[in-house]
C-alpha cells in the first residue's frame, strides 16, 4: 500500500517507528520528560506545566501508590476529563508498575461499576465531580482505595490570608 500520507510529515519527523528504541512504554515516558524537562508539556487555565514538573508530581504520585500496598501489576482506574492531573496520574500509575484502566468520567452508576468490576480495579483516581457516580457503586467493587482530584488543586492560588492589620503607634 502506497502511505501517501508521508509527504505531509514536517522534516525531520521518521516515516517509520524504531519498535526497539525503548524497552517500555515506561521507558519512552522517562526518556520524554528527561529531553523536554524546560518545555511546556502542558496548559491548564492559562497556567503552564514543563515536562519536568509533570515527571516530578507523576513520580511522587508513583511513589505514594506504592507504599499504598497495591501489588504490582494491580489496576488503577482513572475516572477523569481533560484535566492536568490526568497526565500527572496516568505517568504515575504507569511508573508504579500499575496497570490504568481509563474510565469515562460520564458513565452511569451502571456503567462505571461494570468497568471497574470487569477491570479488577483497586484503585481509583477521580475528579471530585464525578464521586457521587462512585459512591453509589462503590461497595459492589474490589475499590480500596480512592484519590479524589479537584479541579483548582494545580494552579497554585494563593491561599487565604490572615484579616488582621498593623496599625503604626
Amino acid at each position: 500500500m502506497e502511505r501517501i500520507w508521508l509527504k505531509h510529515y514536517p522534516p525531520g519527523v521518521p516515516h517509520d517507528v524504531d519498535l526497539s528504541q525503548y524497552s517500555s512504554l515506561v521507558d519512552l515516558i522517562d526518556h520524554g520528560f528527561r529531553e523536554h524537562a524546560s518545555r511546556n508539556a502542558y496548559a491548564y487555565m492559562d497556567r503552564f506545566f514543563t515536562f519536568g514538573e509533570i515527571d516530578r508530581y507523576s513520580a511522587a504520585f508513583a511513589s505514594w501508590l506504592q507504599s499504598q500496598g497495591l501489588a504490582k501489576g494491580a489496576r488503577v482506574a482513572i475516572m477523569m476529563p481533560n484535566v492536568v492531573q490526568y497526565p500527572i496520574a496516568l505517568a504515575g500509575v504507569l511508573r508504579a508498575g500499575y496497570v490504568v484502566v481509563n474510565v469515562n468520567p460520564l458513565y452511569t452508576p451502571r456503567e462505571l461499576e461494570h468497568q471497574l468490576k470487569d477491570s479488577g480495579a483497586e484503585a481509583i483516581v477521580i475528579l471530585e465531580n464525578f464521586a457521587a457516580t462512585l459512591q453509589q457503586v462503590i461497595a459492589r467493587t474490589a475499590i480500596k482505595k480512592v484519590i479524589v482530584a479537584s479541579l483548582g488543586e494545580m494552579l497554585g492560588f494563593p491561599k487565604a490570608r490572615s484579616s488582621t492589620s498593623q496599625c503604626a503607634a
